[in-house]
């Protein structure tokens, strides 16, 4: 007699039971530089981390992701160029709903970007800034809603977060001391 598969069996061999980014950690020759510039630049919000670490590092949260600096004990892990501006290099990217308001504030704190603008009206532009990070890690902020997603293969196979992935959020003053998360 063969036996019956069971539901999800096909999938657990093809796919990861992941849920979501979690976070980006960076190392830092300066945690606190580094923190001023995620928290004033980019909005990111500083957030407890284990008491229980031993080292010196900060730990940051916002947009569903979360950026763990780190202060760096060799310095020769850093980059060595802190002004090198290159798209096709290492970078991480942030999708971004107001593309003026960011390169305004990019302005103000007096941070060297560059600019430019990928496809055209009909294959949906996307805008992009590139920039570093007081370490030299590149950072790109885009508009890269405008472009559709088209699988390769494995359409299927997408899994699009359903709001389970948010940590809740304890809130000073609340009774559960914990944010509603969306979806759920």
């Amino acid at each position: 007699m063969e036996e019956k598969k069971k539901k999800g069996d096909d999938e657990s061999n093809s796919k990861a039971p992941l849920m979501a980014l979690n976070h980006v950690s960076r190392l830092c020759k300066d945690v606190k530089k580094s923190l001023e510039f995620y928290t004033k630049v980019l909005g990111f919000v500083e957030i407890e981390r284990p008491a229980s670490f031993d080292f010196n590092g900060a730990w940051l949260f916002n947009y569903g992701v979360g950026i763990h600096l780190v202060q760096a004990k060799d310095q020769d892990k850093l980059p060595s160029d802190t002004d090198h501006l290159d798209p096709m290099d290492n970078h991480i990217s942030f999708q971004c709903e107001d593309m003026e308001a960011l390169e305004k504030r990019l302005k103000e704190v007096k941070v060297k970007y560059i600019k430019r603008t990928v496809g055209d009206e009909k294959d949906a532009a996307i805008d992009q800034l590139f920039f570093n990070d007081p370490d030299g890690f590149m950072v790109e902020i885009c508009n890269c809603e405008n472009l559709e997603l088209v699988p390769c293969h494995s359409a299927d196979a997408i899994r699009l977060p359903d709001g389970r992935h948010a940590p809740p959020v304890a809130l000073p003053g609340s009774s559960d001391r914990r944010m509603p998360q969306p979806n759920s």
